[in-house]
């Protein structure tokens, strides 16, 4: 960058701040903030433990974005001040400062606008993430290892934690079935860019011809939901197994029926959790993830109503991928919602997932 090009970056990033400002209803904020920070004062604020969490948990994400765009606008300052006089000096070291703060910032301005992004009901939620193989036997049995590892690697990057509720290998490789519990502020925000199916294009391992194979998987993605939420689930709509379980989990594990599988009737709607030692722990796991699941659909159900009645089509199926990961005869991973694009695919694999995400979100908003 020369001076003129800085210059101009620094008109952008005002105009962002200003964009930032009219999104953000900062008086808005300020003053929920002041009402809660009066509340927790309050003498007798700690008597309903459930609702003085909350109080804290809204007042810390307001705190975020306030103390965020603070924190952005007086950089931009800072870099006005800088900006100045560096033209004035013409020193090559400040310049060079200069330019990497305005690296840096960018970067920040390109995060915090990202979470300004995850507002929607419970993007700020736990997900619940769901794999399984399509059709093609070990093939595609061994392409949902491979994405569990990717978004297990996209998770830890990210700082979130990874707990396997369920785990179920495949006959000769790979994996048949596999549920995690993914667990950081804004993992299911983020992971709900990811529903869909998944197709993968290589050579497979498994083939002595060495021939081109394509296989395909699905990517089921749920908040984890509060308990206050309201999902009726009747007793007699349920049935429950036990089971024992298979798997990675140690010896108790595979040595007693602690693994539970509910099946909810009505709906058909089946989940399994095998993660605890104790089966009523493993009980209280799975009707959570039913809840959520159940949730889920009937957003799912309304939001398909909202289609029809705009005349919006969309595609079921196999055919309907979101991303192709393509290993044979050029490497790409394409998403075909966004046309975002990467020639790494092995990086991609290995948890370079957010350039993708952040397509897709921007893309919902656009």
């Amino acid at each position: 960058m020369d001076l003129t090009d800085i210059g101009h970056e620094l008109q952008h990033m005002h105009k962002r701040i200003n964009d930032f400002r009219g999104s953000l209803d900062l008086d808005v904020k300020r003053e929920r903030m002041k009402e809660l920070e009066l509340a927790m004062a309050d003498p007798e604020f700690w008597n309903d433990q459930n609702e003085a969490q909350k109080h804290i948990e809204e007042n810390n994400n307001l705190k975020r974005y306030v103390e965020g765009f603070d924190s952005l606008e007086e950089k931009i300052e800072s870099l006005d001040v800088s900006y100045e006089l560096v033209k004035e000096e013409e020193d090559q070291a400040l310049f060079a400062d200069l330019e990497n703060d305005i690296v840096a910032l960018r970067n920040e301005m390109n995060e915090f606008e990202l979470q300004i992004l995850l507002s929607e009901p419970y993007d700020q939620n736990n997900a619940i993430l769901e794999l399984h193989p399509g059709a093609g036997g070990t093939e595609s049995q061994d392409w949902v290892s491979i994405l569990l590892r990717m978004y297990q690697r996209w998770a830890e990057k990210k700082g979130f934690t990874v707990e396997t509720l369920y785990y179920l290998p495949g006959d000769e490789a790979g994996v048949k079935s596999v549920t995690l519990w993914i667990k950081g502020r804004n993992a299911y925000g983020y992971l709900k860019a990811e529903k869909g199916i998944h197709r993968l294009v290589r050579i497979s391992p498994f083939d002595s011809s060495g021939r081109r194979h394509t296989s395909f998987a699905s990517c089921e993605v749920m908040p984890e939901i509060d308990d206050d939420v309201d999902v009726e689930i009747k007793s007699q709509d349920i049935h429950i197994d036990t089971y024992r379980a298979s798997g990675a989990g140690g010896q108790h594990v595979n040595t007693t029926d602690s693994a539970v599988r509910i099946t909810h009737l009505p709906t058909k709607t089946i989940v399994t959790c095998q993660s605890e030692r104790s089966q009523i722990q493993n009980r209280e796991r799975a009707m959570k993830m039913l809840r959520s699941k159940l949730y889920q659909q009937e957003l799912e159900r309304q939001q398909q109503e909202i289609d029809e009645l705009r005349g919006i089509q969309r595609e079921i199926g196999w055919g309907s991928q979101i991303r192709s990961y393509v290993f044979h005869p050029y490497t790409m991973v394409k998403d075909h919602r966004t046309n975002t694009e990467a020639g790494n695919a092995q990086g991609v694999i290995d948890g370079a997932l957010d350039p993708f995400i952040d397509a897709f979100l921007r893309d919902r908003v656009s």
